[in-house]
């Protein structure tokens, strides 16, 4: 398949390595592909729904890292070790850093986990509508690699 996300401005997509990217856009057009194999709609709605309830990169970021400074606090107590209260805020450091750039090593370890930045799951989610008929752009003639195809780009532009 050609190459459909390569304009892709994400500063997750820009610092992850490309085989992160490579393997993330894999599972997306294998997906569109078996979507456009089945052409099965009631199952391309459902799937959508799915889509709608996934998460993205900046939330697992956020909930994973609030999470890890909130146990460092609490393990940390009053009379704790400070070893959890560096951890605290060593992940709030990172929190920030990843809240000012848009990309840090706490999204760099969610990206090699495979999540997904939002732009990536609304292509994939685009795409699926393509296919089941929502636009008009996806020609009906051509095999279904080919309509799976046409269906990533027309979700890209």
């Amino acid at each position: 398949m050609e190459s459909w996300n390569q304009t892709s401005s994400d500063a997750a997509r820009t610092h992850a390595p490309s085989t992160v990217n490579r393997r993330i856009d894999a599972h997306v057009e294998s997906c569109v592909r078996c979507m456009a194999e089945r052409a099965d709609r009631a199952e391309m709605s459902q799937y959508l729904d799915k889509l709608e309830r996934e998460w993205e990169m900046h939330r697992a970021v956020a909930v994973g890292g609030s999470a890890l400074a909130l146990a460092g606090l609490l393990l940390g107590g009053r009379r704790g070790r400070q070893g959890w209260r560096v951890l605290s805020g060593v992940t709030l450091a990172l929190l920030l850093q990843q809240g000012l750039t848009g990309f840090g090593p706490l999204s760099a370890l969610v990206r090699t986990l495979g999540v997904r930045t939002r732009r990536e799951i609304d292509l994939e989610k685009f795409a699926i509508k393509a296919l089941r008929g929502d636009f008009e752009r996806i020609p009906n003639d051509g095999g279904p690699l080919a309509r799976a195809n046409a269906a990533l780009v027309a979700a890209q532009s």
